[in-house]
């Protein structure tokens, strides 16, 4: 039986480490409770909710406010331009970001420094709303889905993210074993490249699905039709529409509380029904996202 040295902790290390795990707890808590609190408000009955009575589990536990927001048809119209927007957006971005990555990590593009250049000024100085609003009508891509995903498809950061992962982590032996080959650069890129930038790949996926799930100010920008519009700017017009407006007076009482205790309960409901999908495809992601996000970092 090998006998093991055990590092006995003095008094300062216990209270060290109890301090630690205090502070692991606490933001535990802190992470964990606005999700737990707004799923219990979304099940609670909207007359305990305006009353302040929730505080950790639903109270009088209904499914009210999750009734009215998918009973709604521009909810199920939302949802599916949402999802068209974010999988053609996505695809459209990672494939456009991360060829340019691809051409900046090589170091024989005689044009590298001086896009590396001009793409770094666009971090700093954007065109503004109104060029790009203008921009889009002279190109008819008003009122299109062209309008949703194709500003923003190549992303400055995320490019110097991948060329960093290309640079950190793809051996240049490997091109120089294609190029023996008789191989060429797409041949490289197709080949060698992409099987083992999957890291990366979906670091630029998600960072472009959540952006575009989320995004409502360019579909409010460029689009004037209803059946057009995404989830976020539809569940936003819901929450307006079911506001209590004071200045009509001539409405009944009784159903401007009912409309003002509904306004309450779908604000927890929206959050629940927008969030879902992400909450879902995120954990299957979630080793990639991590190894991607690592791209540089000092190794021990």
């Amino acid at each position: 039986m090998n006998n093991k040295n055990i590092m006995k902790k003095s008094p300062a290390d216990r209270i060290f480490f109890a301090a630690v795990y205090l502070f692991l707890a606490l933001f535990v808590l802190v992470v964990i409770y606005p999700l737990v609190y707004v799923v219990s408000c979304s099940f609670s009955s909207p007359q305990d909710l305006v009353a302040g009575r929730v505080f950790l589990w639903p109270v009088n536990p209904g499914l009210q406010g999750y009734k009215a927001v998918l009973g709604d048809e521009r909810v199920w119209s939302g949802y599916g331009n949402t999802i068209l927007y974010t999988v053609l957006g996505t695809l459209i971005g990672t494939s456009v970001t991360f060829i340019g990555a691809f051409v900046l990590s090589r170091k024989e593009f005689p044009l590298r420094g001086a896009l590396t250049t001009v793409f770094a000024i666009t971090m700093f100085f954007g065109g503004g709303t109104i060029p790009t609003y203008l921009l889009l009508k002279q190109l008819h891509m008003l009122n299109t889905v062209w309008s949703i995903v194709l500003p923003g498809a190549f992303n400055v950061w995320l490019a110097v993210v991948g060329r960093t992962f290309i640079q950190s982590s793809i051996p240049e032996e490997l091109f120089e074993a294609t190029s023996l080959d008789g191989g060429d650069y797409m041949q490289y890129l197709t080949k060698v490249v992409l099987p083992l930038a999957k890291p990366i790949l979906a670091v630029l996926a998600l960072n472009f699905a959540l952006s575009h799930w989320n995004s409502y100010y360019s579909a409010l920008l460029y689009l004037n039709e209803s059946d057009k519009f995404p989830l976020q700017l539809v569940l936003r017009n819901i929450l307006l529409n079911n506001q209590v407006d004071i200045t009509q007076m001539n409405t009944d009482a009784l159903d401007m509380m009912n409309k003002q205790y509904l306004s309450e309960l779908l604000k927890y409901s929206l959050i629940i029904i927008s969030s879902v999908p992400l909450m879902v495809t995120y954990p299957f992601l979630q080793k990639y996202f991590i190894k991607g996000a690592m791209v540089g970092s000092v190794k021990g």
